[in-house]
């Protein structure tokens, strides 16, 4: 049985805020910091995982930390693609066996703990589910009922033997394909920061895509500004969240999909019936120390819906917090970042639940 949901309704000062239309750290117009310290700031923008990214890392050693980063990010990309042929992930898809490298197998480990975790709202199995819909092609169509319920049976993880002590992968059903982009960029932008700790880098923060990550506060001592995107409105934010030694991750079905008969049909896949997940939720945020749990969440939780993400936050409170925007217009917030989030609208708390 789910827990009884506590929420507390508030009512959020509007706030003017500057930025791309993808969810940004540190717009122009917020980022305040002095000659001196700009001068001691490394940019780098880069193409990598199907995503363009920004590094940024202050003080005398942002240069090289920016460059270790971006070597661990070309390397992750090279392992990680399924588009790429010559990837582990690719040739493991293509012979059906493989052995992979210490990273990948770290990555994949977490996607299956998650997968157990969320019982089962996050597959790391479900590349044919999305080859049939064609969203790694871009040729978009709709699977019928039958194809779908036969390719269903190539995402059960039961499947796939997996060792962890010697990397080893290997499909006892032909036809099942891993893919780690669900959960890849978490891990990236966790490992971009552990660049740029080992080398003594301690302000600065990567943008992918959708996914910020930070390490410690701006050079002045303040937080880190994160804009979280409204998903029905391109230039337009839910709100800003203020934060250091975080990643704050967004996934939500505006962001790749496509349109048939007036019906939209996105990316996001629901692994219990192969086809777009069809909750109450529009966009899902997660904010986390964890950069890799919070981009699987993301994904999770959107799947679940409203009602199950709220029951599975206040079961694991102490490892990430969350903003959900639904399909009835209503902006919801955890506790655990009530105070550090300025909302552009008015939201509802998610408080954690009471205990007897």
């Amino acid at each position: 049985m789910l827990r009884r949901w506590i929420f507390v309704t508030v009512l959020c000062a509007s706030m003017l805020c500057c930025g791309c239309s993808e969810q940004i750290a540190e717009s122009s117009a917020i980022d305040e910091t002095s000659a001196a310290n700009e001068e001691t700031k490394t940019t780098r923008d880069l193409f990598a995982m199907d995503t363009y990214m920004c590094l940024t890392a202050y003080g005398e050693n942002g240069e090289a930390g920016i460059t270790a980063a971006e070597n661990c990010i070309q390397d992750l990309d090279a392992r990680l693609s399924t588009g790429n042929a010559s990837s582990e992930i690719a040739q493991l898809n293509a012979n059906g066996t493989g052995t992979l490298s210490e990273d990948t197998c770290a990555i994949l480990q977490e996607a299956l703990t998650l997968q157990r975790e969320t019982d089962g709202a996050f597959n790391p199995l479900m590349y044919p589910i999305m080859q049939a819909w064609g969203f790694p092609t871009q040729e978009y169509r709709i699977p019928d009922a039958s194809e779908l319920q036969e390719l269903l049976l190539l995402t059960d993880p039961e499947n796939m033997q997996f060792s962890p002590e010697t990397g080893t992968v290997s499909f006892s059903v032909s036809g099942m394909e891993l893919d780690l982009g669900g959960i890849a960029k978490g891990y990236t932008s966790d490992a971009v920061m552990d660049c740029f700790r080992s080398s003594d880098v301690t302000s600065g923060m990567v943008s992918l895509g959708g996914n910020v990550q930070t390490i410690g506060t701006k050079p002045d001592g303040s937080l880190w500004r994160v804009a979280i995107q409204h998903p029905d409105k391109e230039k337009d934010f839910l709100g800003v969240l203020e934060t250091k030694d975080c990643a704050v991750i967004t996934s939500g079905g505006y962001e790749r999909y496509f349109e048939e008969n007036g019906v939209r049909y996105h990316h996001i896949m629901d692994p219990a019936t192969g086809r777009p997940a069809d909750s109450d939720l529009l966009s899902v945020t997660i904010v986390s120390p964890n950069g890799i749990l919070a981009d699987g969440l993301s994904t999770a939780l959107f799947v679940m819906g409203l009602e199950q993400a709220t029951a599975y936050w206040q079961s694991h409170a102490e490892t990430f917090d969350a903003v959900f925007y639904t399909t009835d217009e209503t902006l919801y917030v955890t506790a655990g970042i009530q105070d550090c989030f300025s909302a552009n609208y008015p939201c509802e708390i998610i408080q954690e639940e009471t205990k007897p």
